[in-house]
């Protein structure tokens, strides 16, 4: 199970909130500041960096290439209506994550020649777009894992209780803003619930399976 934070200053000061994450072993934080400018975005990755060195999670930018390539960052995740992921892998040295947020069957698999991962979303309903109404679910999710070959993670209404689903869906992960919005000290322990409610799901789930072959 992969999990990402993204980030939210207006809920989380953000550097507190990484150095948390990177203590409880999230595996990639984006930062997510697409009101700041270059300069203030650089300032803030830079000072996320520093702060995960050292721990095994991952730093990516939300959509500014120009500041993941020259901060250092590990990855960039490009919205649906960034430059195209090929024109970014000219520009990124090796080992660069490149992701991309897709909607929809369609566009996840246009995307999906020259990313690392996709996010996939809105998967269920969710309090921070009150007026979505259709979502994709778990049959949405299934859809996109089975027709590309990179990891999907799940973005939008993810919580403990959807963490099954999106399991059974063959999605290999989760993203989300709302779920990691608590105090520095409480993050092991939602991260250590998260992982252990994706075990359990697993671990029922190869049961259940067994049980239809036998």
């Amino acid at each position: 199970m992969t999990i990402c934070l993204v980030t939210d200053r207006r809920r989380q000061p953000v550097v507190d909130q990484v150095r948390a994450a990177a203590e409880a072993g999230v595996d990639v934080c984006q930062i997510r500041e697409r009101d700041l400018g270059a300069r203030a975005l650089a300032a803030l990755v830079g000072e996320s960096l520093a702060a995960v060195r050292g721990t095994r999670t991952r730093i990516v930018v939300n959509d500014r290439l120009d500041v993941a390539l020259s901060c250092g960052a590990d990855g960039v995740h490009l919205r649906a209506d960034s430059i195209p992921a090929a024109q970014a892998r000219t520009l990124a040295p090796e080992g660069f994550l490149i992701g991309r947020s897709v909607h929809g069957l369609d566009e996840a698999r246009l995307a999906a020649a020259h990313v690392d991962y996709l996010i996939a979303g809105t998967a269920f309903s969710t309090a921070s777009k009150p007026d979505q109404r259709e979502w994709l679910g778990e049959a949405g999710l299934r859809a996109i894992s089975e027709a590309v070959a990179v990891p999907v993670w799940a973005i939008g209404g993810v919580t403990p209780d959807t963490l099954a689903v999106v399991q059974a869906s063959g999605a290999s992960g989760i993203a989300a803003i709302g779920l990691f919005a608590v105090a520095p000290a409480q993050m092991g322990a939602v991260v250590a619930h998260l992982r252990s409610i994706w075990h359990t799901a697993g671990s029922r789930s190869s049961i259940d399976t067994a049980k239809r072959g036998s």
